[in-house]
């Protein structure tokens, strides 16, 4: 439980109405390890981060809903549930927004609230700061009027809230990891059905450490490159006479009966990616986390150069750090800006950055921000 963040968001809750909250819930950010992407209805290995999001609630008498978020100035929006629609609210507000409408078209929200948000995962680096945020709402409105909504039910809501609401064309994985997320534990999620399982991942029992490297070029899924992959993605599918390329999964010889040569090369990262992810829950149900490490880097090139996601200082991170003596490194996210997570021995942490440090410096980027990435529990509520 990360109780710093969902106590800074009573306190801001507290500065702003001068009185306690009702409620206070938290949502973490995830770390994707392998797999997807998930839109591809494929295998993913992603684990939940000690890191996320707080929000501090208390009922209001009205239909509205009152958000307010400390990393954004403080300054409340305003938010007629009744009138919430597709599209009307823009910006970070959209995400709370979102939510706020999804669980009132589900007949979820019978009133209203003020909501305080605080946070110490950082936006756009690729670890799902949006659904952390949304699942750290869903929690704070469902507990605030004792509406019993399962977990997984919870995670299709804020999906919902993402998809329709804020126009991003993102899959379950997120909102998945931020909810059923286990300390000590990835999840092997299938994201065709949904279903997961936990799969040991204590890095620190084994004398290792994942370390993310946030490259702080911020990432956009809204930007339209996501959405090209996806595109492509489907356009494979489609080609190929399947719903979606996890069909093909287990056929090495459908990419080769692709004419177009951008579309082969996606379907080849998806089909490789997934036998990796195959091979990374093997190895660690069977205690060899070292095993990652290769995984890890095969994944990021198969990243880089098949599906075309990766950017330069995320590249440049990877290099560094494997060349300092990491046993693998990968980026993670959507792509196109965020983060790296590196798998390294104990005791490699200052050498590792030190590397990546110098690699950027090289290149004149801005020095890179540094996360202890720990397999953490998933979202809760207190009150």
């Amino acid at each position: 439980m990360n109780v710093t963040v969902a106590a800074g968001a009573a306190q801001f809750y507290n500065e702003r109405r001068g009185r306690e909250p009702e409620v206070t819930s938290f949502a973490p950010g995830r770390v994707n390890l392998l797999g997807g992407p998930d839109y591809n209805e494929v295998f993913v290995l992603p684990f939940a981060l000690g890191a996320g999001v707080g929000v501090a609630a208390s009922r209001r008498p009205d239909r509205r809903v009152a958000v307010a978020s400390r990393q954004e100035g403080g300054e409340p929006v305003l938010l007629d549930i009744d009138a919430l629609e597709p599209g009307s609210v823009t910006g970070w507000a959209a995400y709370p927004a979102g939510v706020a409408w999804a669980l009132r078209e589900a007949g979820y929200l019978p009133g209203g609230a003020d909501l305080a948000i605080d946070a110490d995962l950082p936006a756009g680096a690729g670890l799902s700061s949006s659904a952390a945020l949304e699942c750290a709402v869903a929690l704070a409105l469902t507990g605030l009027y004792d509406v019993p909504v399962p977990p997984r039910e919870l995670a299709a809501l804020a999906r919902r809230a993402e998809n329709e609401y804020a126009g991003l064309p993102t899959g379950i994985m997120d909102q998945l990891a931020a909810l059923l997320g286990r300390p000590g534990h990835a999840l092997l999620l299938d994201c065709r059905t949904g279903e997961e399982t936990a799969v040991p991942l204590d890095p620190a029992a084994a004398g290792l450490a994942l370390l993310v490297i946030d490259t702080r070029v911020r990432h956009a899924v809204g930007d339209g490159q996501y959405g090209n992959r996806r595109q492509a993605c489907e356009q494979a599918a489609a080609a190929l006479g399947v719903r979606s390329l996890r069909d093909v999964v287990d056929d090495p010889e459908a990419p080769a009966r692709l004419t177009d040569p951008g579309l082969r090369t996606v379907a080849e990262h998806v089909i490789s990616e997934n036998g990796r992810v195959r091979r990374a829950a093997e190895a660690l149900r069977a205690g060899d986390l070292a095993a990652l490490g290769d995984l890890l880097t095969a994944s990021h090139r198969s990243l880089s150069y098949r599906f075309r996601v990766s950017w330069p200082q995320a590249d440049a991170a990877v290099e560094a750090a494997v060349d300092s003596g990491a046993l693998g490194a990968r980026m993670t996210g959507g792509g196109f800006g965020g983060s790296v997570v590196a798998l390294l021995a104990a005791g490699r942490d200052e050498a590792v950055r030190a590397a990546v440090n110098r690699r950027f410096a090289q290149h004149g980027w801005p020095v890179p921000h540094y996360l202890p990435a720990v397999p953490s529990g998933g979202g809760y509520r207190v009150g």
